[in-house]
């Protein structure tokens, strides 16, 4: 019965003020909305940069010879590449593939040189696998079928002052480790939101590439793309069993900052919290320190009737969670409608270092995702923040002296 005369009475209470108490609400679903926003930010970054990973850049899985990475010697092709192939067409957690010949080498022009891995693709196969055709800003790319075709990033294309229809030679060491030579034409300029990768990865034909390094229809890479992402781990390690001679690597591994961003997220995203989270605080402390010292004359009028202390430090306690939890479901709909709105068109904050963002992979344009799976727990954080911050005003509360505050 007790308990419930404290509902009444806290419920009561809080209305009595409505501006104090708007106050409070206000700043609870604000301090939410900046909490649940932050994490949406952090969401929708998070997803953007995986997905480019995985569909623009090294798909799920790829497949090497063990020992083609260590410094990318064209002699080390895949063995049993035809038996691989086949395997792969078989598999139904495949979507599809690409091979892929690859090769260290020297751009040249007239202005200058740089280095630059060079990739050969299969044109079809590889706009399937990572949408190099998207990726397009000038040209026309190998459409036209014509030989020693090459596309670069613009971020080259700038810094070598090349555009389409420009000559350039590239110069590479081929499977005897002979320095061979080529005059290729840029048929095309694409670019990415990763700028190292656009100054650093050039594309020709795989059978162009393939004649000057001497090889007769061999590969170093397979890039694979499967239906599911959940599937990484089961397909890679059923590969490294079939073929253990080869080098099958997840795009985690081929890309472990990425990884380490997801393993560090939610650190990250916590700091962010816990600052929003003590701007909060404050602001309850002085409301509540505000509504005790108004209300001292009442609390007196309690004690002086003899409601024991527990019982107004009850109170003080149950009108706060009362107005966090009436603050918490604005907040979460006020972010929710936030959230939706620049999902569909997006947050562009190229203003705001966009160049700096893509030097690391990352879109200027931020599409935020509500991270429905963290409203539990950023409601428990809002609730705790609350209650931790009631208790000054609620311990100011039960040390008032009921002949002082009757005087008041």
């Amino acid at each position: 019965m007790n308990v419930i005369i404290i509902i009444q009475m806290a419920w009561r209470n809080i209305w009595r003020n409505k501006v104090r108490s708007l106050i409070i609400i206000s700043s609870v679903a604000i301090g939410l909305v900046a909490g649940l926003f932050v994490l949406s930010l952090y969401k929708g970054i998070l997803e953007d940069r995986v997905r480019t990973v995985i569909d623009r850049e090294v798909s799920h899985l790829q497949v090497h010879h063990v020992r083609f990475k260590e410094d990318f010697d064209p002699k080390y092709v895949i063995p049993g590449k035809d038996e691989l192939i086949e395997h792969l067409h078989h598999l139904p957690t495949v979507k599809v593939f690409t091979s892929r010949t690859v090769a260290q080498g020297m751009l040249a022009t007239g202005t200058g040189s740089s280095a630059i891995q060079l990739v050969g693709v299969d044109p079809e196969q590889e706009n399937q696998v990572s949408g190099l055709n998207a990726k397009l800003k000038d040209g026309k790319g190998f459409s036209n079928g014509k030989k020693n075709q090459l596309l670069i990033g613009k971020k080259l294309a700038d810094k070598m002052h090349l555009k389409v229809g420009s000559k350039a030679i590239l110069t590479f060491i081929d499977k005897e480790s002979n320095i061979v030579s080529g005059a290729f034409r840029v048929a095309g300029i694409y670019q990415t939101d990763n700028t190292p990768m656009d100054e650093r990865i050039a594309f020709v034909k795989q059978d162009d590439l393939r004649l000057y390094l001497s090889l007769d229809g061999e590969v170093h890479e397979i890039a694979i793309l499967l239906q599911k992402d959940g599937d990484v781990e089961d397909v890679q390690a059923a590969l490294k069993s079939k073929y253990p001679e080869l080098k099958i690597e997840s795009w985690k591994e081929i890309s472990p900052e990425t990884k380490l961003m997801i393993e560090t997220t939610d650190q990250y995203s916590l700091i962010f919290i816990i600052i929003i989270m003590l701007a909060l605080s404050f602001g309850i402390v002085n409301t509540m320190l505000m509504a005790v010292l108004e209300r001292s004359r009442e609390i007196g009028m309690l004690l002086a009737l003899g409601m024991n202390r527990v019982k107004i430090f009850s109170m003080i306690l149950t009108e706060t969670v009362f107005l966090t939890i009436t603050g918490v479901p604005t907040g979460v709909f006020a972010t929710w409608v936030i959230v939706k709105i620049y999902h569909r068109h997006g947050l562009d904050i190229s203003a705001l270092g966009g160049q700096a963002m893509s030097e690391f992979g990352f879109s200027s344009m931020i599409y935020p995702a509500f991270p429905w799976e963290k409203i539990l727990s950023q409601m428990l954080i809002v609730l705790m923040a609350a209650l931790l911050s009631s208790l000054i005003p609620a311990i100011k509360a039960i040390g008032l002296r009921p002949v002082e505050a009757l005087q008041k």
